[in-house]
C-alpha cells in the first residue's frame, strides 16, 4: 500500500489540463527509466512524394545519465556514400544539447549548432530535434481530452517546446496509451501552427519486463509528401557500454 500511495500523488492533486499533463509526462519518463544502456539495429528508409525508397542500414547505441539528458551513438554503415557517418547526441534536461556529426568524406567532426535543431537529419524527415531523448524539462503540457486511438484507451497531451526560439515546432499532439503510457502517434504544427508532421509508432514490445520499444516508427511529412520510416531489431540492454563510449573521438573509431 505504501508502494502504491507513492504513485498516486501527481495524478491526484492535478487539478488543471497543464498540471495533468505535467503529470503524465512524468510518470511515462519514470517508467522507462534504469535501463541503463542499450544498443539496436535500425533500417532508414527513405520514400519521397513519387513511393521511390532509399534504404539505410545504421546501429544506434544509449546510455543513460544520471541527473541529465540520454547520450546516443548513431552509427551508418550502409550504404556505401554515408558508410562511416556517425551522430553522437547528448541530451540535457536544461538548456540546449549537445550534438556532433562525423563525416568520414572531410575526416571531421563538425558540431550541430542549436539554431539547426530544426534541421532534417540525414536527408530524412527526422529533425535533429526530434532524434533528442524527450526530457520532460524539456517542454511544458497541457491534457486535452482522453479517447480511444488504434483501440486503445489514451491521454491526448499536448507538448510546448521550452526553447521557441530553436525549435521548429509551435506545438506537440501527442497520444499516450493510459495503460503502459507509451507514445502512439505524435501530431507535429509549424511555427504558423500548421500541420507539418506525424509519427506512429508500432509493434512495441517488452524488454526486461519493463521497458518497451517500438519496432518501427514512420515519420510522415503532410506538406512534402516525403516520409521516413524506422524499423528497429536485435534490441539489447545492459551490455556494459560506458561514458567513454560516447565522446567525440567514439566518433571516427566507430565500427
Amino acid at each position: 500500500m505504501i508502494v502504491f500511495s507513492l504513485l498516486l500523488p501527481l495524478m491526484a492533486t492535478a487539478t488543471t489540463p497543464e498540471e495533468k499533463g505535467l503529470a503524465i509526462a512524468k510518470e511515462a519518463d519514470r517508467r522507462d527509466t534504469g535501463f541503463e544502456n542499450s544498443t539496436a539495429d535500425m533500417l532508414m528508409v527513405l520514400k519521397n512524394k513519387h513511393g521511390q525508397e532509399s534504404i539505410r542500414e545504421i546501429r544506434v547505441r544509449t546510455l543513460e545519465v544520471e541527473g541529465d539528458g540520454d547520450k546516443s551513438l548513431t552509427i551508418f554503415d550502409k550504404p556505401r556514400d554515408v558508410k562511416g557517418t556517425a551522430f553522437l547526441n547528448f541530451t540535457h534536461k536544461q538548456g540546449d544539447d549537445d550534438q556532433w556529426l562525423y563525416l568520414p568524406a572531410l575526416k571531421r567532426v563538425k558540431r550541430i549548432s542549436s539554431r539547426n535543431k530544426s534541421g532534417s537529419f540525414m536527408g530524412s524527415e527526422f529533425a535533429y530535434e526530434d532524434i533528442s531523448s524527450q526530457e520532460v524539462e524539456k517542454y511544458t503540457y497541457k491534457w486535452i481530452r482522453d479517447e480511444v486511438y488504434d483501440g486503445q484507451q489514451c491521454f491526448v497531451i499536448e507538448f510546448y517546446p521550452v526553447d521557441k526560439k530553436n525549435s521548429g515546432y509551435i506545438r506537440q499532439v501527442t497520444w499516450i496509451d493510459r495503460k503502459e503510457y507509451r507514445k502512439l502517434q505524435v501530431n507535429y504544427f509549424d511555427r504558423k501552427n500548421s500541420h507539418l508532421k506525424t509519427l506512429t509508432f508500432t509493434g512495441y514490445k517488452k524488454y526486461l519486463d519493463k521497458y518497451w520499444r517500438p519496432d518501427e516508427m514512420n515519420m510522415i511529412n503532410h506538406q512534402t509528401g516525403k516520409s521516413t520510416q524506422l524499423v528497429f531489431s536485435n534490441y539489447k540492454f545492459r551490455t556494459g557500454l560506458k561514458d567513454r563510449n560516447f565522446n567525440k573521438n567514439s566518433l571516427k573509431r566507430a565500427r
